[in-house]
């Protein structure tokens, strides 16, 4: 178990898994995982969501320690996806007397995922704004609808100024990992929770009603000082907007010529003095990784071969997974290859049209095979253009 301390009352009862290949068995988490949860030790006891089936031993066992032979009194379920409440159906049947807190989204999904003894009995239904009384802790319960589920709420526990932000401010990483925060938070950001800024933006709103002095997310860690430099992350994040300057450059070569023009256009764009540039090898990068960068920058310039009539498919997934998280409000270069009848361009540029308040560079740098005199002015072109 993470030695985290967050306060005598507020256990920490979590778990890291170093064992995961794959969350969500499509994000590649090196430095794992972890799956939080917490419990509150008051006159009435209260666990604030469980943990994924991977680390139920360890997860049973840290909350039994934390009790030391008291019972529990209520489970809040803020969000019902399985990593986190993997263990509802097992603790419920444990403590037959302790009542489950959801809001009318949460019970109909649970029933979805389990069968328990008594559900409806004990099921206490809350809505925005209602509370729960455990002692000297008050829960105000928070309604986040689609960050990242229908379902999800948050808790504010007044008396610790404590903010229970289910998925939230959550990061790849066990809790032991020593690395930057911002890194893998934001990669967990724009992959998991990208599509919903709205909504996010619709919480912080919430949130910045509240005194909030420690922020307890359900993956990551516990985040005390300077909390107005997360959620301004958080706010810049959610309402699209690029973080840093730079041009992110992702390519998908078959022969690699196309690569070998991707990095010609990366010394270009140096030389003309824009402020970073990240070349990416869609056959080969991590598509997360990538995705984070293309929205932590300003600029992009799309590289692609011409495949079957349309375009390379790495390229195709890539723009796919940005349509589907709302990538907008960038400057966007697109360069084709083809060896005799180039269509990379014109499938690349239908996606990009298709994105919000998009600045469409030009020109679109149309490559015949190999760079040549032509096709390398043209790129040069491309490059005054995404460093003005």
């Amino acid at each position: 178990m993470a030695d985290v301390k967050i306060s005598d009352s507020i256990i920490y009862i979590g778990a890291d898994d170093k064992d995961i290949d794959l969350f969500e068995s499509q994000y590649a988490v090196p430095n794992g995982v972890s799956y939080n949860s917490y419990v509150i030790l008051d006159e009435k006891v209260c666990v604030m969501d469980t943990a994924d089936n991977r680390v139920t031993d360890k997860w049973f066992a840290n909350l039994e320690k934390a009790l030391n032979g008291r019972t529990v009194d209520y489970l809040v379920v803020q969000h019902m996806e399985p990593d986190h409440a993997g263990n509802i159906a097992r603790l419920a049947e444990k403590y037959p007397e302790m009542k489950i807190v959801g809001n009318a989204k949460t019970f109909p999904m649970m029933k979805q995922f389990f069968s328990i003894d008594g559900i409806d009995g004990r099921a206490v239904t809350v809505k925005e704004g209602d509370t729960l009384c455990l002692g000297s802790h008050t829960l105000t319960f928070i309604m986040a609808p689609m960050v990242h589920w229908p379902e999800v709420m948050v808790t504010y526990e007044a008396s610790e100024k404590v903010l229970f932000s289910a998925d939230g401010f959550g990061k790849f990483g066990t809790l032991d990992t020593d690395e930057d925060w911002a890194c893998e938070a934001r990669r967990y950001y724009f992959n998991i929770v990208g599509k919903y800024g709205v909504q996010v933006q619709a919480l912080l709103k919430k949130a910045s009603a509240l005194d909030i002095k420690m922020i307890l997310p359900l993956h990551g860690p516990i985040l005390k000082e300077n909390l107005g430099y997360y959620i301004g992350l958080y706010s810049t994040w959610s309402s699209y907007q690029p973080e840093d300057k730079g041009v992110l450059v992702a390519y998908a070569s078959i022969h690699g010529n196309t690569g070998k023009a991707a990095h010609k256009l990366g010394e270009m764009l140096t030389a003309k003095g824009a402020e970073k540039v990240v070349i990416s090898d869609l056959s080969r990068e991590d598509m997360s990784e990538v995705i984070e960068d293309a929205f932590r920058y300003d600029r992009m310039v799309l590289m692609a071969s011409s495949y079957d009539a349309g375009v390379f498919p790495v390229m195709e997934d890539f723009l796919s997974h940005l349509k589907s998280k709302n990538y907008q409000n960038r400057k966007v270069g697109i360069v084709e290859n083809g060896s005799w009848a180039p269509t990379a361009g014109k499938v690349m540029k239908s996606y990009v049209e298709g994105f919000k308040n998009i600045t469409l560079a030009e020109p679109v740098v149309t490559i015949r095979s190999t760079l040549n005199e032509v096709s390398e002015k043209a790129l040069e072109e491309l490059a005054d253009e995404m460093t003005k």
